[in-house]
């Protein structure tokens, strides 16, 4: 099982290619106690989905005004249940802006389809606002992770004066592969749209992370 950040669809081709048993992504988080959703076990899988909701917890798309969505609409994903916390401790500005009308608000951003599974497009605060467009990191990273010998990968915005923010990219490399970041940018133009297309690739010999293993975009976004 597959959880605490988002499995790269390359990744999970990858591992399928060597093992024979499945790998199943799932999503949770502490305030939810912390599983949420998963693929079945038993199938049927679908890449780059979370999966649908574990009995006894509803998962919902919603607007920023708490309006719930239908399939395909992006929004945020909101959850509800037994297993969501009443409250931060001795926080209530904090558990104020997490809980709206019996809602957790993830953070999280995504849709579901017809079939009730859901995706995540990416962390709300990621998101990136390139010339008033929404730009979602992961779907740059998806890309770079199709590029030969890149191991790791992640994207966060920079200010730029005149586009009000441009994505950057990190990689870091698989043993004895050499990069030549022009040819990656060419990768990306050519699966992307321009705007999308990192101003600059920064090549790191591993991505910082944290204690749990998540790749920490604020240090990224100082270097």
């Amino acid at each position: 099982i597959s959880g605490a950040a988002p499995l790269p669809v390359e990744i999970l081709k990858e591992f399928n290619d060597k093992f024979p048993i499945p790998l199943i992504e799932g999503y949770g988080l502490s305030e939810a106690s912390p599983v949420v959703a998963m693929n079945p076990i038993k199938g049927p899988w679908k890449a780059s989905s979370i999966g649908v909701p574990v009995p006894g917890v509803e998962v919902t798309v919603q607007s920023d005004v708490g309006e719930i969505l239908p399939p395909g609409h992006v929004g945020e994903i909101c959850v509800r249940g037994g297993n969501v916390m009443q409250g931060y401790w001795n926080q209530p500005e904090e558990t104020a802006r997490a809980l709206r009308d019996g809602w957790l608000l993830t953070g999280d951003v995504g849709y579901h389809d017809r079939d009730g599974y859901f995706f995540i497009t990416d962390r709300k605060k990621d998101m990136l606002l390139v010339n008033g467009i929404n730009v979602y990191p992961r779907e740059i990273e998806e890309v770079i992770y199709q590029f030969a010998g890149v191991k790791e990968a992640a994207v966060v915005g920079q200010p730029d004066p005149r586009k009000g923010e441009q994505p950057v990219a990190f990689v870091a490399l698989n043993e004895g592969v050499t990069l030549d970041a022009k040819a990656l940018l060419h990768f990306i133009r050519s699966n992307l749209a321009d705007y999308k297309v990192p101003r600059r690739v920064t090549i790191l010999a591993a991505l910082p992370r944290n204690a749990t293993g998540k790749v920490l975009k604020t240090a990224l976004r100082e270097l």
